[in-house]
């Protein structure tokens, strides 16, 4: 019986990944699943964060930066978004990690959806979402706010 459910679930876990994979692409798919640096770090690996609800959907996104000598060693996020938002903060957390502040704070949306392959246009509210919330920390970190 065991056997019978684990392969149930198995052939729905495919069926499910292939449809998501028509209706966005492998990449964006593949960091849904298998996200960068997803959770919260202890407190000594964070620097400087910002925690905030908004976008489109309200969703929550919390992201956490260990900085030094001006560069981000380690990126770090929380969201409560669906797949495709998960999918572009984990792009977002993936470029800007080992970069300077300097090279997030400049950090254009059409970047990230280049290297998510291509978001749907009523999908890109993500990013919009993830480089605010970006730019607001970076702000922070900065002293500007």
């Amino acid at each position: 019986m065991i056997n019978n459910f684990d392969d149930f679930v198995n052939k729905l876990q495919k069926k499910i990944i292939k449809k998501d994979i028509e209706e966005y692409n492998k990449k964006i798919v593949n960091l849904y699943y298998k996200s960068h640096n997803w959770g919260k770090p202890p407190k000594e690996d964070i620097t400087i964060f910002e925690e905030r609800r908004g976008g489109l959907k309200n969703y929550f996104l919390g992201l956490y930066l260990k900085i030094e000598n001006g560069k981000i060693i380690k990126a770090y996020f929380q969201t409560d978004g669906c797949g495709v938002m998960v999918a572009a903060v984990s792009q977002t957390m993936i470029l800007i990690e080992g970069k300077s502040i300097q090279f997030a704070e400049e950090l254009k949306t059409n970047v990230i959806n280049k290297a998510l392959m291509g978001l749907p246009e009523d999908e890109k509210h993500c990013i919009d979402f993830t480089i605010k919330t970006l730019k607001n920390l970076i702000k922070k970190y900065k002293g500007e706010i």
